[in-house]
């Protein structure tokens, strides 16, 4: 049962990074760049959540739901004013475009006065529930994270297989250049892409948020998903969410058996055993070129 319970927290846990981790995936196949903001814009998503339940009075659903479509929109527009006018300028420039745009974010949300530096609780209906299997005691937050997450990657997966939408995504990452002489908007779809991988951290965020409340520092919790896309393969959407659950239950167990501090280094020691073993990630595609 102590072994369950590890395995299932662990695994939440690893849903969320998984989900963040979905986000840089996202954007690097749609532009080839890394979004380090992701976990900053999982923040402000959070604040988003709380702010439409609390300030505005919103019923929990629809509050929930007006936070993600805001935080998409945000994507959007941060795509077409920030991040497009320097698209084609050296990989370092668009990263630290990113890590400038999370500081932004951050110092931004710290700015509002006795809502910014002081720690909230998104209010959830069913906070404080337990699921009892024998001596194991799951937390209904941990449950809603899988299940939500679960749900979330087979929206995701119907989209990309079935939809107009979801295949250009897929034409656009694979080849740009051919997707545009074939007449897809490639452009509107980079801006598509980073307000889906905005919506999808707003979503990670609202999980994230009854188990360790909201507050301006939450999205320090990117650092660790980027190990899980590192692991899963930077090229693969199912492997974000992959890699995340190896992250997430590595570190539960390690939090549990080895002493104290192993957990914050364990999932860069995985990375690093990757990297050794596998480069690629575990479902990250070979890439070669010719000269």
């Amino acid at each position: 049962m102590q072994l369950l319970q590890l395995l299932i927290s662990g695994a939440a846990q690893g849903c969320i990074y998984g989900l963040i981790a979905l986000g840089f995936v996202l954007i690097y196949k749609a532009t080839e760049t890394v979004s380090f903001a992701q976990g900053d814009l999982m923040m402000v998503g959070a604040f988003c959540g709380l702010a439409a339940t609390t300030a505005l009075g919103f019923p929990f659903w629809l509050g929930i739901a007006s936070a993600v479509v805001a935080m998409m929109v945000f994507g959007f527009v941060l795509e077409r004013l920030v991040v497009r006018p320097i698209l084609g300028q050296p990989a370092f420039s668009i990263v630290m475009l990113t890590i400038g745009v999370g500081y932004v974010a951050r110092g931004l949300i710290t700015m509002i006065p006795n809502v910014g530096t002081d720690t909230h609780t998104l209010p959830v209906p069913y906070a404080g529930e337990v699921l009892k299997l024998g001596t194991a005691v799951i937390a209904a937050e941990q449950l809603v994270v899988i299940g939500a997450t679960a749900l979330l990657c087979g929206l995701l997966f119907a989209m990309f297989k079935y939809s107009k939408l979801g295949i250009a995504m897929q034409a656009s990452s694979q080849n740009q250049l051919a997707a545009y002489y074939m007449g897809i908007p490639v452009k509107r779809l980079n801006g598509l892409v980073w307000g889906l991988a905005a919506g999808v951290a707003a979503v990670a965020g609202l999980l994230l948020a009854p188990i360790t409340f909201v507050h301006a520092n939450m999205g320090f919790i990117g650092l660790k998903a980027f190990p899980a896309a590192v692991v899963g393969g930077f090229s693969s959407l199912p492997g974000a969410i992959v890699g995340g659950l190896v992250i997430g239950i590595v570190e539960a167990f390690s939090g549990f058996y080895l002493p104290e501090g192993f957990k914050d280094i364990a999932p860069y020691i995985v990375v690093l055993l990757m990297l050794v073993l596998k480069p690629n990630g575990l479902f990250g595609e070979k890439l070669r070129k010719k000269v």
